[in-house]
């Protein structure tokens, strides 16, 4: 367990992470962020950890920062967790391409966001891959979201930051089950793909078993 005593822990990414925190399920959500601190908490109650999710759903790394100062470094995160790409990957493959941020600028303006955030508050960051929940790797927005998710574990380690990997957390689910039971988009997951998530973020917190 890496986390310790009295720690500010702040979520940040699109609609995976926010999932009604500004809404109905204020102010943590109704998925894989809730998930994480009740567990954590209900097995490390001794630490008093302060949670935050700062969500909001739709954005692209170009929307994250826009909003990283009040969001991100504003709230001046001892573990600051990031989940972003989804959507940048995603409108290349709807309505919306105009909105699609190519890998270049993915890296180059999450790297950017990283270092600003570390500099500025001495945080420590996880640091989660985007995610398409089907198995088929030669769909083109898996084999895109493959390629997005690399970048983040490449970031991972040039900041020796937590690294989650989503992507094989799903990927280990889908081989004995079909996408349909996760998500209905392959996008948004159901309450049970949100504790897919939940668990690659415990095991990569280090976070034991009840």
């Amino acid at each position: 367990m890496i986390l310790r005593t009295g720690q500010r822990v702040v979520f940040i990414g699109d609609s995976i992470t926010d999932c009604g925190r500004r809404d109905v399920a204020a102010p943590y959500g109704s998925g894989y962020v809730s998930l994480v601190r009740a567990l954590v908490d209900a097995r490390h109650p001794e630490l008093e950890l302060e949670w935050v999710n700062r969500g909001v759903g739709g954005d692209t790394v170009r929307d994250l920062a826009a909003r990283w100062d009040d969001d991100a470094i504003g709230e001046r995160p001892d573990w600051l967790a990031v989940l972003i790409g989804i959507n940048d990957i995603w409108r290349h493959y709807g309505d919306r391409p105009d909105e699609a941020v190519g890998i270049e600028e993915y890296e180059r303006t999450l790297r950017d966001l990283l270092r600003r955030a570390v500099d500025a508050t001495g945080c420590r960051l996880i640091l989660g891959d985007p995610f398409f929940i089907e198995a088929d790797r030669s769909v083109p927005q898996r084999a895109d979201t493959d390629r997005y998710a690399a970048v983040v574990a490449g970031l991972a380690t040039e900041f020796d930051a937590v690294h989650v990997p989503n992507q094989a957390a799903f990927d280990r689910v889908l081989a004995v089950s079909p996408a349909t039971r996760w998500a209905d988009d392959r996008v948004h997951p159901y309450l049970p793909g949100h504790a897919v998530l939940a668990d690659a973020y415990l095991s990569a917190l280090g976070v034991s078993s009840a």
